[in-house]
């Protein structure tokens, strides 16, 4: 899984700025309403995130607006994953570096995680300390059944 950072951005054409905008955008490239609207939650998790509000972000998006997606993340210079669901949705992690890398290190199938790695995701999007630790134990006596050599 690869993890794309600020400073690892790749200075091509594609990605040369120009009166503050790629080169490469385009008439088609730009959202259209439709895509704006569909996009409206994760723009407004990127505000979130540049207010300090979040360190780490996860929204699930159509896969037909990744390139949006991925672009609007370059230029904000925020490091980012993003996992294929199915053939038409994806998931998008987005922030901290540090949380970044360690989202990379977890399988891109969320329903496959382990308690511990559930945890620690559940942790840095910054859901409800008590619950995470009650969700770890349920899921903890429900992994170690399911993988016990006596189920």
């Amino acid at each position: 899984m690869k993890i794309f950072a600020v400073k690892n951005i790749d200075l091509t054409p594609k990605t040369v700025f120009s009166n503050k905008m790629p080169v490469s955008f385009c008439a088609k490239e730009i959202p259209t309403q439709s895509q704006y609207n569909d996009l409206r939650v994760f723009y407004h998790h990127i505000y979130e995130y540049k207010k300090g509000l979040r360190s780490l972000v996860l929204t699930t998006e159509k896969a037909d607006n990744r390139w949006i997606i991925e672009n609007k993340l370059q230029k904000e210079q925020i490091p980012y994953v993003i996992n294929n669901i199915n053939a038409k949705n994806i998931n998008v992690f987005f922030g901290n570096r540090d949380c970044i890398r360690v989202v990379s290190t977890f399988d891109s199938r969320l329903d496959k995680l382990t308690p511990e790695q559930d945890f620690m995701l559940g942790i840095m999007l910054g859901y409800d300390k008590i619950l995470q630790c009650r969700r770890y134990f349920v899921m903890r006596d429900k992994y170690f059944l399911k993988n016990s050599k006596y189920s």
